[in-house]
This record gives structure tokens, C-alpha cells and sequence, in this order.
């Protein structure tokens, strides 16, 4: 009588485990590389504090905040829903076609994806410049990754939590109604979560690309107001996720610019990449090279290494 083969470890073939293992091991090795890069980057900065100008400092976010939204509320709330009522449906339905970019699933999918992926391959033996192209991607793409789940964190706790109703029940209740703890859908109006990950997507594009800057925060502000246009928002809501994916955005670059990954600080403190334009340029052609053929991923006659980006790569 034949036995049924089972499906443990042991029933697969030697190469294809000692594979898995290797690629486990090599991407643990990477990030604990990384993790002692950051580390490092930590200590020098415990040596050199650089205290945050007037405006980045949290009670200032905080007042701008409380002074914006109070002001919309006040100003545009109440007007807000009659007025969206008296236009013509298809206005509603050209942002709809816009406004589920806004969520975040897709940008932490991908992101993410790449970041984990990209830490199974083998860093040593890459070419120099696919190794500084490929460390400035993981660095930017893990930079989004954070703000946009951070700032997603932060904005399900305020919704759930203030429980404040949608326009949709705007007959009902009006249009300044809490309801604290709720935990019910239609009470999860402020602030806005597809504004606050567009906002932190678009200020971290922006700080990336600078030169793009006004096309990047353009879209970013059509897709955050189709929140409103659809009527699922108010416009207070919209711009306190504005202002708070922003705000993370900007946070989380500061405190990567004081370790010099991926941005640096200038003479009057304003952010900027740490890689410059002519070299995005040539990366980018270096990496089109890769993709179609006409560049070598890895260096040849070389020996399978486990370490991840260097501190001079980053």
C-alpha cells in the first residue's frame, strides 16, 4: 500500500528550502544592517539637537488646526450640503470617478511590497549604481510607507473616538453633531480619511519631487474636495486631514532629514531630498538600463554578500 506523501518541511526538496533559507536569511541580515544604520544616525543626533522653528512645533500645528477648522465649520459647514444638493448630479459623479483614490490600501500595498521584497536581494553584489538607485527607492518608498500608515492610525482613533455625523445626516442632526464613541459608520465624519492619506501621500511626492511640487499638490486637492463633492464629508473634515497628513508628512521628513536619510536640512531650515536632480536623472536612466537589458543587475565575479544599504549609499 502506497503512503499519501504529507505536507510538512521534510517533503520538499532540499534545494528549494535551502533557498527559501537563504533569501530569509539574507533579508534578516539586511534589516538588522538597517536597523543599526538608523541607530547610528540616532546617536549623532542625541549629540546635535536641532530644535524645531516657530510653526513645525506641535502647539503650533495644533493651533492652525484648531483655528482652520474652527473657522470652517463656522463658515463653510452650514452652507455646505444645501448647496451640493442644488447642483446637477453629474458633477457628484465626475469625483466619484476620483475620490477612492484617496484610500490607502494601494499605497501600502505597494510600497510595502517593494520595501520587504527588496530586502531578499543580494546588495553586494549589485552594481554601484543600481545599489544607490535601489537604496534611494527603498528609502522613499519606506518613508511613505510610514507616514501614510502612521497618519492612518492617527486619523481611525480621532474618527472613531469624536464620532462626529456625515452630511448625510445632515437633516437629521445638522451639521455640527458628536456623538463620542459612537462606533457606528455614519458617525465617523472628522476627519477625513481619505483626505489625510492623500495629503500625506502628496506632501511627501511634493518633498520628494520638488520641482513638481504645485502639479503634485494641485491633484492631491481636487481628490481631497471630491470628498466633499461626493457628500461624504464637510469641508471641516476635509481640512483637518489635510493639515494632519501633512503635518505627519512633514514630521517624519524632519526627523529622517536630522539623520541625513533620504533629505537633508538647508541654512534656513527648509527640507529638501537628499539626492539631487541631475542624479534622480541619471538614476533613473541607470534603472531603465536594468529593466530593459542593456545594464547588468548585479556585478559579475563577485561573491553572494548579505549586507543592505551602507550608510554612504543612504
Amino acid at each position: 500500500m502506497t503512503s499519501l506523501p504529507t505536507s510538512g518541511p521534510e517533503t520538499a526538496p532540499d534545494g528549494q528550502t535551502h533557498g527559501l533559507r537563504r533569501l530569509f536569511d539574507r533579508a534578516w541580515a539586511n534589516a538588522l544592517e538597517l536597523r543599526q544604520l538608523v541607530r547610528g544616525r540616532a546617536r549623532r543626533v542625541a549629540a546635535e539637537p536641532a530644535p524645531l522653528p516657530p510653526g513645525h512645533r506641535p502647539q503650533d500645528v495644533l493651533a492652525i488646526l484648531l483655528l482652520t477648522v474652527g473657522i470652517a465649520v463656522i463658515i463653510l459647514d452650514i452652507p455646505t450640503y444645501p448647496w451640493l444638493r442644488s447642483l446637477p448630479p453629474e458633477y457628484r459623479n465626475a469625483f466619484a470617478a476620483i475620490t477612492d483614490i484617496g484610500k490607502g490600501h494601494w499605497i501600502l500595498w505597494t510600497t510595502g511590497i517593494f520595501c520587504l521584497a527588496s530586502l531578499a536581494l543580494d546588495w553586494q553584489r549589485m552594481t554601484w549604481r543600481v545599489r544607490m538607485v535601489m537604496t534611494t527607492i527603498w528609502t522613499y518608498c519606506a518613508y511613505i510607507f510610514a507616514v501614510v500608515s502612521a497618519s492612518g492610525i492617527i486619523v481611525l482613533v480621532l474618527k472613531w473616538s469624536l464620532g462626529r455625523a456625515r452630511p448625510k445626516l445632515y437633516q437629521e442632526v445638522g451639521p455640527v453633531h458628536f456623538d463620542f464613541f459612537a462606533l457606528n459608520g455614519a458617525y465617523t465624519s472628522f476627519p477625513s480619511g481619505h483626505s489625510t492619506t492623500i495629503a500625506a501621500l502628496a506632501a511627501s511626492l511634493a518633498l520628494i519631487f520638488p520641482s513638481y511640487r504645485w502639479l503634485i499638490i494641485v491633484c492631491g486637492f481636487w481628490i481631497a474636495f471630491s470628498r466633499i463633492m461626493v457628500g461624504a464629508h464637510y469641508p471641516s473634515d476635509v481640512i483637518a486631514g489635510t493639515l494632519l497628513g501633512v503635518s505627519v508628512a512633514v514630521v517624519g521628513a524632519r526627523w529622517m532629514a536630522h539623520r541625513r536619510i533620504g533629505f537633508v536640512l538647508s541654512e534656513a531650515g527648509a527640507l529638501r531630498p537628499q539626492i539631487g536632480g541631475a542624479t534622480a536623472r541619471r538614476s533613473i536612466i541607470a534603472l531603465w538600463h536594468v529593466l530593459t537589458g542593456k545594464r547588468s543587475f548585479y556585478k559579475t565575479g563577485t561573491e553572494h554578500g548579505t549586507a543592505g544599504p551602507s550608510a554612504q549609499d543612504t
